[in-house]
């Protein structure tokens, strides 16, 4: 389980999966300030994918507080959760890639990708 709060924040930077394996990951956001001024959403990368870079490009192309992931950045995607407003949670099943290293993870509300940010690692 990983959440996110509303000092845009994750509260955890780093989790561990087994290559190959299927994914259950719960993603919660814990905040209380309404979804269209703190939204959150989980985004993980393709690998050698920089969170900061992806942030940015997916506000270059619209990213907004309505819709925080365009279609057209999706394919630097692994998986993703929806945007989520304060006490929402979602499960994002995914099959974890089958070549170990670091895949990061983001935020792509407008503005949260400068904080919002962490690592998946593939074992």
């Amino acid at each position: 389980t990983v959440s996110g709060n509303d000092t845009m924040q994750f509260d955890l930077k780093t989790f561990e999966v087994k290559s190959g394996e299927k994914v259950e990951l719960t993603f919660k956001n814990i905040g209380k300030i309404p979804k269209i001024a703190m939204g959150h959403n989980l985004v993980i990368l393709q690998k050698g994918v920089s969170a900061m870079s992806f942030g940015s490009k997916a506000l270059r192309a619209g990213a907004n507080a309505t819709n925080a992931l365009p279609d057209s950045v999706k394919g630097d995607v692994l998986a993703h959760s929806e945007l989520l407003g304060p006490g929402e949670s979602e499960v994002i099943k995914f099959k974890a890639p089958n070549n170990p290293g670091m895949y990061q993870f983001v935020c792509t509300f407008p503005g949260h990708y400068s904080m919002m940010r962490g690592v998946m690692v593939v074992k």
